[in-house]
């Protein structure tokens, strides 16, 4: 399944720290600042839509791994921005390295994998696990 993306591709996705993406929000901890959870949300995004216009109708990509440090909180109001960079592409997985920002600097750095699917047939089967 190999399609026209080359290593190199990069991407930027943004969002605003709202009271729905805090930690308290999201169960993921007790304070109003950027939830980790949040952040790895806005990677994936980031990295998806980064190769999306390159893939043939019918193909989408799909996150299978993410490793991220959150280095520094965010509190309401900042603006985050994910800049991903296509590091490895073997026609199926692809490697992303990935830093987020605030207002004030670097929050957040790792690296993401992603693997193209046939939407169809991964919907398909990931609802005949409820299909009696």
């Amino acid at each position: 399944m190999q399609h026209d993306i080359t290593t190199g591709i990069t991407g930027e996705k943004s969002v605003a720290v709202k009271i729905e993406n805090t930690a308290l929000a999201m169960g993921s901890g007790t304070l109003r600042v950027f939830a980790t959870p949040a952040m790895i949300a806005l990677i994936e995004g980031c990295c998806a839509e980064s190769v999306e216009d390159m893939l043939p109708q019918g193909i989408t990509t799909v996150g299978t791994k993410v490793e991220v440090e959150h280095l520094a909180a965010s509190p309401l109001g900042a603006s985050i921005l994910c800049k991903s960079k296509l590091t490895a592409y073997d026609g199926r997985r692809l490697d992303f390295e990935v830093e987020v920002y605030d207002n004030a600097g670097l929050i957040g750095k790792g690296t993401h994998t992603r693997f193209t699917v046939d939407a169809q047939r991964f919907i398909d089967k990931a609802y005949s696990k409820v299909k009696q």
